[in-house]
């Protein structure tokens, strides 16, 4: 499929052009630098160090090398803002020779004012897809608002608002959905169509799965033999649920829905007593039993279905925010984030049927990251400059077994390969050249447009979805020939491909500037023999010759690779 796509696209050079991209999906075999890194003085870092190098020691495992410079700034850019680095920004951090320098790189992309808004908007980004799906808004009459609730998020991680601040804010959130309505409040679209949902289910799954890291969603109509939630369990949370609606708002004169309100109300219950407002379920022997809204702990808070007397979406969001879970589930997550497992699998189950590869640095930094006022920004860089994330990705024999691939508990010896998400690599084609034109909302339209192509939705009960960027033949061909590719190949002035064809360099150097801006790294001999044939072949024109080469690089495997 490679060399026929080539062949149609460049037939004069076929034979040298096919085998450069031949050796370009092959997985760079080079090894990493065994760089040596200051003894850290951050507190929390020392501690993730000395836990998991313990159990190296405990499972008889040797780490991976630390990771060279380049590849590794190349993994905390797609990290932690959501693209690869520049050349000029990967030729900056290789001009610092201080002992600090990775520290204080991630500090820059954390808290320097430049990078503010591209961290907020890729977290942002990564957190809807969390919160209401990869499809949430995007489907017809939803009642999910994307927009307000990437504006929310985008204004929260800008701003570095605590965690347990934001989970309390979209857990109670009542307000409007739309940017620019009168009562807009981005943090209702979380529940905005959850809510309404067969009376709340999904609310009810969806905060405890995602906030708690409890599954429950099986609990609805029985009990579940591995689980120590049980039906009563579920449908009691449920009741904490059951003041709230999503209101319809319509366009003016029209029966298109534009927005909605999410409003709690007084609930009379099931029985019709607003004083006790109980609610029914059915066990699965058809015995019909009654609950009220009580917490997974045990607490319960008043029966009473009038808002004016207790609010119970209020008190489920202040019990939350003191559950022991709510900061372990957070650190599994963003663990898992940058390191491509959790402590559990899967990351949103905690539940004591569940295996937990590391349960005293789990427990431990849930208590930093709670001492540390819930400073997300904190537990990232802690774990960005742990020994873990800055092993190489090169399997040893002294580590091969370390493989969760396989079901093995994640031991991080060595940094595991992943894919890029569909968002990073987007806005890595963006940043080397394929920036739309237009207006802000154009450009966000189209980016929206080119996500969803991967997204399928099933819609079940539990909002499930799946995403088909995974090299399906749609992907290979929108990337052979796609708009955002044709930008990102672009050679005029401004583009990262332009900068480097017009340096004033050798061609050689211009070839190991696209490799050290695609791969992380310089050519190979090999490799920059084929370029040198590619530049005869073009007859000296080496704009062309750099352009067939750039275009190669972007189709690779190792480019599309976070290692």
């Amino acid at each position: 499929m490679l060399i026929q796509t080539i062949n149609q696209r460049f037939s004069h050079v076929i034979a040298s052009f096919a085998l450069l991209c031949l050796l370009l999906t092959i997985e760079s075999t080079a090894m990493a630098a065994d760089t040596k890194l200051p003894e850290s003085n951050i507190p929390q870092v020392k501690m993730i160090d000395a836990a998991i190098q313990q159990q190296w020691f405990d499972y008889s495992l040797k780490p991976s090398p630390v990771e060279d410079d380049l590849k590794w700034i190349r993994r905390v850019y797609l990290d932690l803002i959501g693209r690869i680095p520049t050349f000029q920004e990967a030729a900056d951090f290789a001009k610092d020779k201080t002992p600090e320098k990775r520290e204080k790189l991630v500090d820059m992309l954390l808290n320097d004012g430049r990078y503010t808004e591209e961290f907020a908007t890729h977290w942002a980004t990564i957190w809807s897809n969390v919160l209401i799906g990869r499809s949430g808004g995007n489907m017809r009459n939803s009642f999910i608002n994307r927009e307000g609730m990437a504006k929310y998020l985008r204004d929260s991680f800008a701003s570095n608002k605590p965690y347990d601040r934001m989970v309390y804010e979209l857990i109670s959130a009542t307000g409007e959905s739309k940017p620019g309505t009168p009562k807009f409040n981005g943090a209702v679209n979380f529940l905005a169509d959850k809510v309404n949902m067969e009376n709340g289910t999904l609310a009810t799954s969806a905060t405890s799965k995602i906030f708690l890291g409890m599954q429950v969603q099986c609990t609805q109509c029985h009990n579940h033999p591995f689980n120590q939630w049980k039906q009563q369990k579920f449908w009691e949370f449920n009741a904490f649920f059951r003041q709230t609606r999503s209101l319809r708002r319509f366009v003016k004169g029209t029966n298109d829905l534009d927005h909605i309100e999410l409003v709690d109300e007084d609930f009379a219950g099931e029985g019709g007593r607003a004083s006790e407002a109980e609610i029914y379920y059915e066990e699965r022997n058809g015995l019909t039993k009654v609950a009220y809204p009580v917490f997974i702990d045990g607490t319960a808070i008043e029966r009473s279905g009038y808002v004016s007397e207790v609010n119970r979406r209020e008190q489920l969001a202040k019990l939350v925010l003191q559950s022991e879970f709510l900061p372990k589930m957070m650190v599994n997550r963003t663990w898992a984030q940058f390191l491509g497992y959790g402590f559990t699998k899967p990351i949103d189950d905690l539940g004591p049927h569940n295996t937990v590869s590391h349960p005293q640095l789990l427990d431990s930094l849930a208590d930093e990251f709670k001492k540390n006022s819930y400073n997300i920004r904190e537990l990232m860089r802690w774990i960005v400059l742990s020994k873990p994330y800055q092993l190489s990705s090169l399997i040893t024999s002294d580590n091969e077994a370390d493989d969760p691939a396989m079901g093995e508990l994640p031991q991080f010896s060595h940094f595991y390969l992943r894919q890029m998400t569909a968002e990073q690599l987007y806005q890595s084609l963006v940043t080397v050249g394929g920036e739309a034109k237009g207006s802000l909302e154009q450009q966000q339209a189209e980016r929206d447009r080119w996500l969803s192509q991967f997204v399928v939705a099933f819609g079940t009960d539990e909002g499930d979805e799946a995403t088909t960027f995974n090299g399906s033949i749609p992907q290979a061909l929108m990337m052979f020939n796609g708009d955002l590719v044709k930008r990102a190949i672009d050679v005029s002035a401004g583009s990262q491909l332009g900068n480097l064809a017009n340096a004033n360099s050798k061609f050689p150097e211009k070839v190991n500037g696209l490799f050290i801006l695609g791969l992380a790294r310089k050519a190979r001999p090999d490799e920059l023999k084929i370029a040198t044939g590619l530049l005869q072949a073009r007859q000296g024109k080496s704009e062309d010759a750099l352009q067939d080469l750039w275009w190669a690089i972007l189709n690779s495997n190792e480019f599309i690779l976070v290692q």
